[in-house]
């Protein structure tokens, strides 16, 4: 980070620091492992926003804390209602449809665990470096839920996204590579000059070009996504699903 860069303290969330032509959007929700809640999605939405209309050329993604994100907050499965839980699935998919036709570069620099949503949001960035500690997960089928099932086909075809899917148990850095989960491995040492390559890249193009690429490579499919969210969604109660799944995981944990 240069000298110059300027932090905005008004998110409390969310940090978003100008650095030059780079602007950073770091999850800040350590003690809850930066946990999707409805406030830091709102946060993570308006900073995006921010960004694309401000000078930036690229996004970069990171998260305060021993980890990315653990995904979504479940702490409150209990007192939620069905209806509450499809609204923000809803608003996590429409910032990560926000993140995917980004007609900015978008990067995400990943450590420690990166569950769930969070997952998600890598799979939809541009470019995506992890930590050899980096480990990744994405339960949502576990519990009934398709949420950027086509984004991580794309990314990673068909059978890998089978496989990383239905998965038991959560896949390291060498796996996430392996099957273009993610663009490398890097160590937070040399973050620096990872993000000083991929901008040097970037810089190659005006905006407008940048814009144009991005919007070709990724065609919209917006409508349909959210639907096949919702579809999900609203299969029996989305609300006992997650309950049952989270119970499942306990047992586990308590008879290995």
């Amino acid at each position: 980070m240069v000298k110059n860069a300027r932090w905005d303290g008004s998110m409390t969330l969310v940090q978003y620091v100008e650095d030059g032509l780079i602007v950073r959007i770091i999850l800040n929700r350590p003690q809850k492992l930066n946990a999707f809640n409805e406030d830091i999605i709102l946060e993570l939405t308006q900073a995006l926003s921010r960004a694309e209309k401000s000078m930036a050329r690229m996004v970069v993604f990171q998260g305060n804390g021993k980890g990315f994100s653990g995904g979504f907050d479940l702490s409150d499965i209990k007192t939620s209602s069905d209806g509450e839980l499809v609204m923000r699935f809803i608003q996590v998919e429409k910032f990560l449809q926000a993140v995917y036709h980004c007609p900015i570069a978008t990067v995400a620099f990943v450590h420690g665990a990166c569950f769930g949503a969070a997952a998600d949001l890598v799979a939809a960035c541009h470019w995506r470096i992890a930590t050899n500690d980096a480990r990744f997960m994405m339960p949502g089928p576990k519990f009934g839920l398709v949420l950027g099932t086509r984004r991580l086909s794309v990314l990673v075809g068909e059978d890998n996204a089978r496989q990383l899917l239905l998965r038991d148990k959560p896949f390291d850095a060498s796996d996430a590579l392996r099957t273009n989960f993610i663009s490398g491995i890097k160590e937070y040492d040399e973050w620096a000059d990872v993000e000083e390559k991929v901008f040097s890249q970037v810089k190659q193009t005006d905006v407008k070009t940048y814009a144009e690429l991005a919007s070709q490579m990724r065609p919209n499919h917006r409508n349909s996504d959210i639907a096949a969210l919702v579809r999900s969604a609203s299969n029996n109660s989305v609300q006992s699903r997650i309950q049952t799944y989270l119970d499942h995981i306990h047992e586990q944990k308590n008879n290995p």
